[in-house]
């Protein structure tokens, strides 16, 4: 066997040590899918929004197929945006059902935050167009839900439907900033997503506030109530 020959072995050799890491990894996170299979669907439940200055919360909810394996499933904050992009497009193509939820800013202004969260959670399930048997969810249990939940501290790393839920959110929500950089240019909205940066402050600061911040997350740096 040649050294050319040896190399190109070895490095096969690396990405299927690699892929079996992954399908472990994988199989770790369908715990709780295990554990509540004879429930029927199970549907993954996550948010993401809660701490920017503008923009809207937004929730998904997602059904994947039993023993469904769309490689790399994580929680959405530890992928990279092309990452997520991909995973984005795998969800959609295979999963049972897609729902989103949201609240826009003067909601969450209305409300609260947390309640914002909770009513944008509970659009994502009536947006589901599948009724799930059991609701898997990211830390909360939403209140005046009549299906079943289970609430999953961290559950974003912990379970495949969560994660799913989270990437679809947390890509849903970013395209939704980056057109908000178009209408309302300045803020830096493509980049930061509307969460507190310094040059986001700086330019809430010298420009005031526009129609998607929230009112009553910036009244330290404009005053305003």
């Amino acid at each position: 066997m040649t050294k050319t020959e040896q190399n190109k072995l070895l490095r096969e050799q690396r990405k299927q040590e690699k892929l079996e890491a992954e399908r472990i990894r994988l199989e770790a996170m369908r715990v709780y899918e295990r554990q509540y299979a004879d429930r029927g669907n199970l549907c993954g439940i996550d948010e993401v929004g809660r701490g920017p200055l503008a923009g809207p919360v937004v929730a998904g909810a997602v059904i994947l197929p039993v023993d469904c394996e769309i490689l790399y499933l994580n929680d959405s904050k530890k992928l990279s945006k092309k990452k997520r992009e991909l995973l984005y497009d795998q969800i959609m193509e295979q999963a049972v059902a897609v729902g989103l939820g949201m609240a826009s800013p003067e909601r969450i202004d209305e409300i609260n935050i947390l309640r914002a969260t909770y009513e944008a959670m509970g659009k994502a399930i009536d947006a589901l167009g599948v009724k799930p048997a059991l609701l898997l969810n990211d830390a909360v249990t939403i209140p005046q839900v009549s299906i079943p939940q289970v609430p999953i501290i961290k559950g974003d790393a912990k379970s495949v439907s969560i994660a799913a839920a989270s990437i679809v959110a947390k890509v849903t929500r970013d395209r939704m900033m980056e057109e908000y950089e178009e209408t309302f240019p300045g803020y830096g909205f493509a980049s930061n997503k509307g969460y507190g940066s310094a040059a986001h402050i700086a330019a809430l600061k010298e420009m005031g506030p526009c129609a998607i911040h929230r009112r009553t997350f910036i009244r330290n740096f404009c005053g305003e109530a």
